[in-house]
């Protein structure tokens, strides 16, 4: 039993991400941020689907073809399908803002073992 809230380290330079839990086909990750964002021309293009919770502080959110950032706040979640790209404009630089980050591999109709 951990809590997300707790055992948090200090300010860092670069986003600090902790592995909560692997097995086989998921990841669960702590993700936390002090004002950091993704480099400019920068685009997350993941291989795995995600499921992200915004549990503390405050990010922008842009996902290609959209025009706007999405402001998401503590309670907001996301769901990213597998190679949907985004990137984070901005987060919080006044407090840490922690993320809870689940990936897993998305099984397309091709993908799915035949029975």
């Amino acid at each position: 039993m951990a809590n997300l809230f707790c055992e948090l380290p200090g300010r860092q330079r670069d986003e600090w991400v902790q592995t909560l839990l692997e097995e086989e086909g998921i990841r669960i990750e702590r993700i936390l941020s002090w004002g950091q964002a993704t480099p400019d021309g920068e685009w997350y293009d993941q291989e795995r689907a995600e499921w992200v919770l915004l549990a503390a502080g405050e990010a922008g959110l842009l996902l290609a073809g959209e025009g706007l950032p999405r402001r998401l706040v503590a309670g907001d979640w996301l769901y990213l399908p597998a190679h949907c790209r985004h990137r984070v404009v901005w987060t919080s630089p006044e407090q840490v803002t922690i993320w809870l980050a689940v990936h897993w591999q998305q099984l397309g109709r091709s993908d799915r073992p035949q029975s």
